[in-house]
């Protein structure tokens, strides 16, 4: 056989495998939040969350809606040096993102079945 029939065959089972690559996986959301950041976003993304009164009278100020935090835990970092991971019970991770040309943290408390949003700060 010669080389050309080789690549020809090669890449034609893989242009057949991508297709059905493609159809098997196309409908489902799949995802690949294999980091740590991309974990803990998911995590707290998924769960109902409580925001305190500090953090709700902040995002009054600077009018800052639900949707902007929604988009800081897709697009944020999460800073595992400010954070406190040991607990058992509620670990506490500090995020970090940017809204309106705004840089926000939020202070995180990630329970079982609830993500409570203790403090939201706006960093000059």
């Amino acid at each position: 056989m010669k080389l050309a029939q080789r690549l020809l065959y090669y890449l034609g089972g893989f242009g057949i495998g991508l297709i059905l690559l493609f159809f098997f996986l196309g409908g489902k959301k799949t995802s690949c939040d294999y980091g740590p950041d991309a974990r803990v976003l998911k995590n707290i993304r998924i769960k109902k969350r409580i925001f305190s009164e500090d953090a709700r009278n902040t995002m009054q100020i600077h009018q800052i809606d639900t949707a902007d935090i929604s988009s800081i835990l897709k697009k944020g970092g999460v800073n595992f040096s400010k954070s406190n991971t040991e607990m058992d019970s509620c670990k506490i991770y500090f995020i970090e993102g940017v809204i309106k040309q705004k840089n926000i943290n939020l202070l995180v408390e990630n329970c079982d079945s609830i993500a409570k949003i203790k403090t939201l700060n706006i960093v000059q």
